[in-house]
Order: structure tokens, then sequence, then C-alpha cells
């Protein structure tokens, strides 16, 4: 699972932005791959995407902007991504433009800020007490794996710090199929057990008939209006945003620092 993880940087960035085109061009690549490189032969590349990716499977093969590097298109429990061999199939690699890299370096070096009272809170649902000195806003996705981990997170800090709340808006990614379903009738609820029920992967009842969606269309836009475009994102009191899960202790220390 952790050799996962560190490959998941590359998917995250990667999804839904190469695979059009790798769909587009697949049968014709893997012709110029096969006279190039017949070690990227499309089993033995499967293989190795296995133990890179667990559940993965290859999609096409292709050439990428980097001379000898090739690009594997992968899709893993609904995502669609890329890893990069070179001609042996021997080195695995992360492949980004200097421009790309430098945009990452700068965000990271400087963190990205909102206006938390210009994001509306009427279609969220709040986990832990409603009256806590310190509360995390987080746009969630109960289908996406890493919120799910943040969710167990979150459980496990409101249960020793009852200063802390998380006030979740639910915003189902394209990616996540059914998720869709899923947040419109906890929307609809307002259940902090349906809630909870959702992202431990039991079974979500279907929305009532009078259910709209309303709240999650609502959700939606909010998220695309401040350039949230994956999950989790949480915000901070002080309008400090963090894209990505954390462990209790870490996910602790963040709320806390000043």
């Amino acid at each position: 699972m952790k050799t996962f993880q560190g490959v998941a940087g590359v998917l995250a960035v990667l999804f839904m932005v190469n695979f059009t085109a790798a769909c587009q061009e697949g049968d014709k690549n893997k012709e110029n791959v096969a006279k190039k490189c017949p070690e990227l032969e499309m089993t033995k590349v499967d293989a190795i995407v296995k133990k890179v990716v667990p559940g993965g499977n290859t999609v096409d093969i292709k050439e990428s902007p980097v001379k000898g590097v090739f690009e594997i298109g992968v899709e893993s429990n609904g995502q669609r991504g890329s890893i990069f061999l070179d001609c042996s199939g021997k080195y695995l690699m992360q492949v980004i433009s200097l421009d790309a890299y430098l945009a990452q370096l700068q965000a990271q070096q400087t963190p990205q800020t909102v206006d938390v009272s210009k994001i509306p809170l009427s279609d969220s649902i709040t986990v832990g007490a409603k009256n806590a000195e310190k509360k995390v806003i987080v746009f969630t996705d109960p289908d996406c794996p890493y919120c799910r981990t943040l969710h167990e997170s979150i459980k496990k800090v409101i249960a020793g710090r009852p200063d802390i709340a998380f006030v979740e808006i639910l915003y189902a990614l394209p990616m996540h199929k059914d998720a869709q379903k899923k947040v419109q009738a906890i929307l609809c609820s307002k259940s902090v057990k349906m809630l909870h029920d959702a992202f431990s992967g039991k079974m979500t009842p279907e929305p009532p008939a009078n259910c709209t969606t309303d709240a999650m269309d609502r959700n939606t836009a909010l998220a695309r209006s401040l350039n949230f475009n994956s999950t989790p994102t949480m915000v901070r009191a002080d309008g400090t945003v963090l894209a990505g899960s954390l462990p209790e202790d870490n996910l602790i220390e963040w709320i806390d620092k000043k």
C-alpha cells in the first residue's frame, strides 16, 4: 500500500489529463512501442503495473515527450492516470515539466488561503460538537479513498478533542460514478450516521423521491469557485488550505498551528 501511495502523487496529477489522448492514439502507439522496445510488451508492462499500483490495469503504452521514456496509461479503482518506464522496463520514474514542477514548488512554499467568512455552510454536515472552539472545513467525497482515510483520522480527533469539529462539505468528484447518489441522500437527510456509514463503505439508501440535487449542485459550484479540484481539501479557521489526508497526530498539529 505504501508503494501505491508513493505513486499516487503522479497519478493524482495526471488523472483526467492525459487519458483522452491516450485512448485516441492507443493502437498506433502500441505498434510503435513494440518495434522500438520489445521489453515493453503489454503483458510484461501489465505485470509491472500490478506491482506498482495494486489493482491497476494497463490501458495503453505510448512514447512520452522525453526521449527514451514511455508513458503507461493505468486504470485503478475507477481512476485513470500514468506511470513512466524506460525502454528496458527496469526503471520507474516521474516525468513532470519544469514549469509544472516550479509551480508546485511555489504552491508548497506559499499555501493557498481563502476567506472563510465567504464559504457558505448551509449545505454542510458538522462532525463533532457544533459549538467547538476550532472548526475545520473539509471538502470531501465518500468514494474517495484518501477522504475515507482522513475521515478515520477525523473520528479519532473529535473523540479526544471536544474543542475541534469538522464541517464537511460533500463534493462528489466526476470520476466516482456512485458518489453523487450517496452525496444527494446524505445532504437531504443531514444524517451524521449516514455520513459515517458512507465513509466506512456501508450501503447508502437511495435518495427519497422529494430529495433534489440542489444542495449537491451548490457544493460542487462552491468547490469549483475556490479552485478545489481534488478531495479531501481542508480549510483551517485562518483560511489556510491543505489538500490531502493526514494521520491523527499530524492533523491535530496542523489545526493547532497558528
